[in-house]
């Protein structure tokens, strides 16, 4: 489910979300963001912690919350999970290595009792690269 069918399902009058961005490290999230905005991604260092921002995109208040995918902050992201519109979990699809993890802090995130009104959308990140993988192609690694 795309962005725009995700804004389409909430109320008119309801025109400021939250969105909390989430993914392993090196997955692009940051990256997203800021192409998102406008701004320059030609010096993006790993997040250690957070980086919030707001983007207007139609009438709506986007309020985008980038939260650090390295092993030792997930633990963190459970502090985040309250009250949010919907979850982009972003996934490297060049780190097929990684995609056993990725794939279980995705299924945990989907069980996760603070998320269960969220709408999730899947962003397969970095499909430029040579030796990526297709969506389709993810979808179909066992773990």
């Amino acid at each position: 489910m795309g962005l725009l069918t995700v804004l389409k399902k909430i109320k008119q009058k309801e025109k400021e979300l939250r969105l909390l961005m989430l993914g392993l490290d090196n997955a692009g999230k940051t990256t997203i963001l800021k192409q998102f905005n406008g701004e320059d991604i030609t010096t993006i260092s790993p997040t250690l912690g957070f980086n919030i921002q707001t983007l207007i995109y139609k009438e709506y208040k986007l309020n985008i919350w980038d939260i650090g995918g390295q092993k030792t902050l997930r633990t963190y992201w459970r502090n985040y999970y309250e009250e949010n519109d919907a979850v982009i979990w972003v996934i490297d699809s060049s780190d097929i290595r990684r995609i056993d993890d990725c794939k279980l802090e995705l299924k945990s995130l989907l069980e996760e009792e603070k998320l269960a009104g969220a709408t999730f959308l899947v962003f397969a990140n970095k499909q430029d690269l040579e030796g990526s993988k297709s969506s389709e192609e993810i979808i179909k690694i066992k773990s």
